[in-house]
């Protein structure tokens, strides 16, 4: 039997499919450091060979010749050895420390990077919690594979390769004995690294769901609270933290296994050892210097072995992070720059929609053969009930999803042949539900365009009828305004991000109930506002207010994904068919306005 055997298990990890695309993607870029510390761990491993060797002279030559000399040298060179022991231990562990965080940094931000250019429907399909547990959690269970265990492993390796060799140089017979138990410790090993394999990998799942549900939840507080639910949601994630508690601790119970199965083979070992090593002492076959050296190195050889148990159930639970991991940088996004797209010739904005049939389910078409052409500069309004699919149109017009039949141009090219960036770039979104970051002002309004100077976004602000009330705040525009702008008022964030499409200044508009959380007294200045921004410009406008229906230069109306009436305003209520009792029933409590009028009737809010 060899030592090798010992150490298959772990070897046959490390050649794992995920260890080797790790190894060629990330840790290879590091070999430099790498290269230091594996020069640290053998020189740590020969120095704790030779203290295992110095215990035959200091036997032999001190306590049983009295050798004077002997006596004050060997001591001042275990003194000297346990320095550099010390030093080379530093040195490997700060540098593996280092390429253990390098690494997981850099994947970090190939992950993020890779998930900023998913498709939406993939952020929708999977929530925000395994995202986030992915980049956090799962990428912390890898760095103590990489960096922890990896140490482990190879200085462990050096270390029982040293110590065997020390063994078999005073008795090969007495370290073949000693070596029996290698091979069941072998065994121990790979049954302990299955199972921790699997248990790891449930418990991040688990991770990922308890995530998710605070996630929603802190988002959620206000209904949570409103609804008396808090004693509910307090009993789901305990629940969830109670399973989560039970992976845990099943995952200690069969790493605890590792530690204690060693110390019996190793006591098997030790005892057929100096069974064996004292009947070659008593017989002067061996001196006791060499059997307590010998006996020495070989107690010492089954730490390093215990170790690589362990070590070996924390690269499994970071593989199983690693499978995680690959399994979202594996995943192609579904809308993506075709290989031959070009950039958006815009030439005014014109969209039109061609047979396009999409669902967000293959078999539940959400729009069917709908045809609509939206000419460069006009305001398009869309009308429906809730469900019809008029956001739906906004979401393929941005190009978040790709349709199923028919095209999508704007000024004659498929949005499927031109490129995502230079598509967007083209267009200016400003929804109900406004996305603001954890910034300040002037980056909020600034965020759709990045070389927007100072006087492009005062002048932004000022238009949406924000300035009075940025410049109140207690550093104006370089006041951070928290995660969601949620020290700001829901008119307040619905401003910003109109004076963020201001300042985007895109030929193309695309307004999905923009002005629903704006108070009254901004109210008139913002339409205002929204007809400068509008002027000259394609306009898509989920309708919301009277006034925008009004003064659109068409109205379609929407009915289960398809386009069932189409005209003006007036044209529509003469007709007396779907649209007239629509209007009637959504905006008849609007006060009556004619197309051109500065009325500003009050908010009616209906779902796409």
């Amino acid at each position: 039997m060899s030592v090798a055997r010992h150490v298959v298990p772990v070897l046959q990890t490390l050649s794992d499919g995920v260890a080797h695309r790790l190894w060629h993607d990330h840790i290879k870029s590091q070999k430099g450091a790498l290269i230091l510390a594996v020069l640290c761990m053998i020189l740590f491993s020969a120095i704790t060979s030779g203290q295992a060797f110095l215990v035959k002279p200091a036997l032999d030559e001190v306590f049983i010749n009295r050798d004077r000399t002997m006596l004050w040298f060997i001591p001042l060179l275990v003194v000297v050895l346990s320095f550099i022991k010390m030093a080379s231990s530093y040195g490997q562990a700060v540098l593996m420390g280092q390429v253990g965080q390098r690494i997981i940094a850099d994947l970090q931000k190939r992950i993020f990077s890779h998930l900023m250019r998913a498709d939406l429907g993939y952020f929708l399909e999977r929530g925000p919690g395994p995202l986030i547990s992915g980049l956090t959690y799962d990428t912390q269970q890898l760095r103590v594979a990489v960096s922890i265990a990896f140490t482990g492993v190879a200085r462990d390796l050096f270390s029982i390769i040293g110590l065997t060799s020390v063994m078999f140089y005073h008795d090969w017979r007495l370290a073949c004995f000693a070596i029996v138990g290698i091979p069941l410790a072998s065994v121990v090993i790979v049954w302990i690294g299955q199972r921790m394999r699997k248990v790891a990998g449930q418990s991040q799942a688990q991770m990922a769901r308890l995530t998710a549900r605070l996630e929603q939840t802190f988002q959620g507080v206000r209904q949570v609270k409103a609804d008396n639910r808090e004693d509910h949601e307090a009993a789901f994630a305990h629940g969830l933290i109670e399973r989560l508690y039970r992976l845990n601790y099943k995952a200690v119970r069969t790493q605890a296994v590792a530690s204690p199965s060693t110390e019996v083979i190793g006591g098997i070992a030790i005892a057929t050892i100096i069974s064996y090593g004292g009947f070659q002492v008593i017989e002067g076959h061996m001196t006791p210097g060499t059997f307590f050296s010998f006996i020495t190195a070989m107690l010492l050889v089954y730490r390093p072995l215990k170790a690589l148990a362990k070590l070996n159930t924390q690269i499994q639970e970071g593989l199983a992070a690693a499978d995680r991991i690959y399994t979202v940088l594996d995943r192609e996004p579904l809308v993506k720059d075709a290989t031959d797209a070009k950039p958006l010739q815009t030439q005014g904005g014109a969209i039109r929609f061609e047979r396009v049939t999409f669902g967000y389910q293959p078999s539940r078409p959400t729009i069917e053969s709908l045809t609509l052409d939206i000419p460069a500069g006009k305001t398009v309004a869309l009308v429906g009930a809730s469900g019809a699919g008029k956001s739906t149109i906004l979401n393929l017009i941005l190009r978040f999803y790709d349709i199923d039949e028919g095209a999508v141009q704007i000024d004659g090219q498929d949005i499927r042949e031109i490129t995502l960036s230079s598509l967007r770039q083209a267009i200016a979104l400003v929804s109900q539900d406004i996305d603001l970051f954890d910034d300040s002002v002037r980056a909020n309004i600034g965020y759709g365009r990045t070389d927007a100077d100072e006087e492009a976004i005062i002048q932004a602000a000022t238009s949406a009828a924000a300035h009075d009330f940025i410049t109140a705040l207690p550093e104006g525009y370089d006041t951070v305004i928290g995660p969601s702008g949620y020290t700001l008022s829901g008119g307040q964030r619905q401003r910003l991000g109109i004076a963020r499409a201001m300042v985007k200044n895109a030929p193309i508009l695309l307004l999905d109930e923009a002005t629903s959380a704006l108070d009254s007294e901004a109210e008139k200045k913002i339409q205002e506002a929204l007809n400068r921004l509008m002027r000259g410009r394609t306009t898509v406008v989920i309708a919301h207010r009277l006034s925008t229906i009004v003064d659109a230069d068409l109205i379609a109306v929407m009915d289960q994904g398809r386009i069932v009436e189409r005209g003006t305003h007036q044209e529509l209520l003469q007709r007396g068919g779907v649209y007239a009792r629509l209007y009637e029933r959504q905006f008849a409590d609007q006060q009556p306005v004619e197309p051109g009028s500065e009325a500003t009737p009050s908010d009616v809010r209906h779902g796409a």
